[in-house]
């Protein structure tokens, strides 16, 4: 198995991994476990993107504030009356999947948001989809 260099935590924007395909998807899912780290990722499904994490492959100590997910989630709501993810879009608790996102910059971005979300840090997310 080869591993790929481990994902600083949180993961900023540009360093998030494309798991676009089964390989690659499997491999960065096997990292994160790996690392015991909040898996993150971003797929491009022709030009439309999908940004996934998932707190089960975190360290089973990990925990994620009340707050937390309420800010996700009031944010994935916000994303989806905005029509800028898809309705199925998921907002955790453990496994949080942003579908139909318009370019990879902005997954990164709300990607990246997620992640430093599930280690306590808010601000990335009230940036990236700040309330109107």
């Amino acid at each position: 198995m080869v591993l790929m260099e481990p994902l600083p935590i949180p993961c900023p924007a540009d360093l998030i991994p494309d798991a676009t395909g089964t390989d690659a998807f499997n491999a960065a899912y096997r990292q994160a476990k790996h690392q015991r780290a909040v898996f993150v990722a971003v797929e491009h499904q022709g030009p439309r993107w999908t940004a996934k994490a998932d707190a089960l492959t975190a360290d089973p100590h990990h925990t994620v504030r009340d707050s937390a997910y309420d800010a996700i989630r009031a944010a994935v709501i916000r994303l989806i009356r905005t029509r800028q993810v898809r309705p199925d879009s998921s907002a955790g608790p453990v496994y949080f999947v942003l579908h139909d996102i318009d370019g990879e910059p902005r997954a990164r971005e709300l990607a990246a948001a997620l992640h430093a979300a599930l280690y306590g840090d808010l601000e990335p997310l009230t940036r990236a989809v700040p309330e109107t």
